[in-house]
């Protein structure tokens, strides 16, 4: 079975390919179409920047959807995702080719070197991994060069269980766990302690306070019970939560193991699904408008 990363410094191309068709399923149209409007206003090239952009899976979505010309800059510091991005060909909205150069780097320090003359800096499932001093640069950075963000799928911290009818099917032994997972989530990922769940508010707060124009949108990923696309991918969250609670608490490990069996036999008998919360954010500098 694919197993979810447990402590997000690292992620598979499997599991970031196992994870692509839901992500795009998920993300904000609204907020995208407000990124598209802002760099078609602005003359020439629209250049980007992905920060942590894996294989490349933010850049197949965003292209096909933004003003041309396009010139990307994929940052990563994972030289084998990136060398499957190097294989993605995508047009922008008007059916242009888009222009694509790969940067392996370190994400730290937030600065000149990591972004660039970028008009637009976007990154997905990326900030709830980073640290409160790192979305602190990363706002000041941007704010200083007039840059927007385009942040997506940024984990919140909630995640539960469905029946099959979609409610919310939660027992005590999932909030533990989940209080478990949200302290795991809070572990330093190379980056500094980790946000977690609060990354998605803090980053809001830091950019109105800059003078940015925030719009955001809830995009909860939402796994049906017992539908076989999605079902993979649950079973793979439940186990990595698993493997993340057991880590953090491992006093706990039969109550845990009893949780984890439980539920992934629901799974596999199509008895629940899984529901995991994210949000977007579309950030436009000082001085000018979100739409």
């Amino acid at each position: 079975m694919m197993a979810a990363p447990v402590d997000a410094a690292h992620f598979s191309a499997d599991w970031l390919a196992s994870r692509e068709a839901l992500d795009a399923r998920s993300r904000s149209r609204t907020l995208t179409r407000f990124a598209a409007d802002w760099l078609a206003a602005r003359p020439g090239v629209h250049r980007l920047v992905d920060l942590g952009a894996g294989s490349g899976s933010n850049l197949r979505f965003l292209a096909p959807r933004l003003p041309g010309p396009q010139r990307w800059r994929l940052v990563d510091q994972d030289g084998e995702l990136l060398a499957h991005a190097r294989r993605t060909r995508v047009q922008d909205a008007g059916g242009e080719r888009v222009a694509v150069s790969l940067d392996r780097r370190h994400l730290a320090p937030v600065g000149g070197a990591l972004l660039g003359e970028a008009d637009l800096v976007v990154a997905s499932a990326l900030c709830d991994l980073v640290s409160r001093d790192w979305a602190v640069a990363l706002v000041d950075r941007c704010a200083a060069r007039g840059q927007a963000l385009l942040i997506t799928l940024s984990v919140d911290g909630d995640w539960g269980f469905l029946d099959t009818a979609g409610a919310r099917a939660d027992t005590v032994d999932d909030a533990v766990v989940r209080g478990l997972v949200q302290a795991h989530q809070r572990r330093d990922k190379g980056l500094g302690a980790a946000l977690g769940g609060e990354a998605p508010g803090l980053l809001a707060a830091l950019l109105e306070a800059a003078g940015y124009r925030v719009a955001s949108a809830d995009t909860p990923w939402c796994l049906p019970s017992g539908e076989p696309a999605t079902q993979p991918v649950a079973e793979a969250l439940v186990a990595g939560w698993y493997a993340a609670a057991r880590e953090q608490a491992p006093e706990q490990a039969e109550r845990l193991m009893q949780w984890h069996a439980h539920r992934q036999a629901q799974l596999a008998a199509g008895e629940v699904g899984v529901t995991v919360g994210h949000r977007d954010l579309f950030a436009a500098p000082p001085g000018e408008a979100t739409a």
